[in-house]
């Protein structure tokens, strides 16, 4: 099968076409914007999401998500996995939310001791973004 012959993730329940991609772009992977996010970030607690935000370094970059489980409280890779694909997921189709100017990092770190359905997962995600997109991003440099 050819790549044009694939379907595309393109959401038709609303009518828009809006492409729900999670690519690497997006990920925050770099060690030194990870370390200042858990230093100089804001957070904020929505059970079982625990939230740390702050303005992207790079504003030219798109907006970037850290997604962590804790090991100590789920042994088994598998649970830590299942955690984070449904995280991923619930970001990734509701990512849309998310306008806030300039573009910020944030971590979502999973608190909860028990694996909580994708539903309740996806409802909280919303109200998560939601809750940063009502932050006002200060710019860089601003006290």
């Amino acid at each position: 099968m050819k790549n044009s012959e694939r379907e595309s993730p393109l959401s038709f329940g609303d009518g828009q076409g809006v492409r729900h991609t999670f690519k690497k772009s997006e990920r925050l992977s770099k060690e030194k914007w990870i370390q200042e996010l858990f230093e100089k970030g804001s957070s904020f607690y929505l059970y079982p999401f625990k939230v740390i935000h702050q303005p992207h370094p790079d504003p030219t970059l798109p907006h970037q998500v850290l997604i962590t489980v804790s090991s100590r409280q789920f042994k088994k890779a598998v649970d830590r996995n299942l955690i984070k694909r449904r995280i991923r997921e619930a970001y990734r189709i509701q990512k849309h939310v998310l306008t806030i100017k300039p573009t910020i990092v944030f971590a979502i770190i999973y608190t909860a001791k028990e694996i909580l359905p994708f539903a309740e997962m996806k409802a909280k995600i919303l109200i998560a973004l939601t809750k940063l997109n009502n932050f006002s991003a200060p710019v860089r440099g601003e006290a």
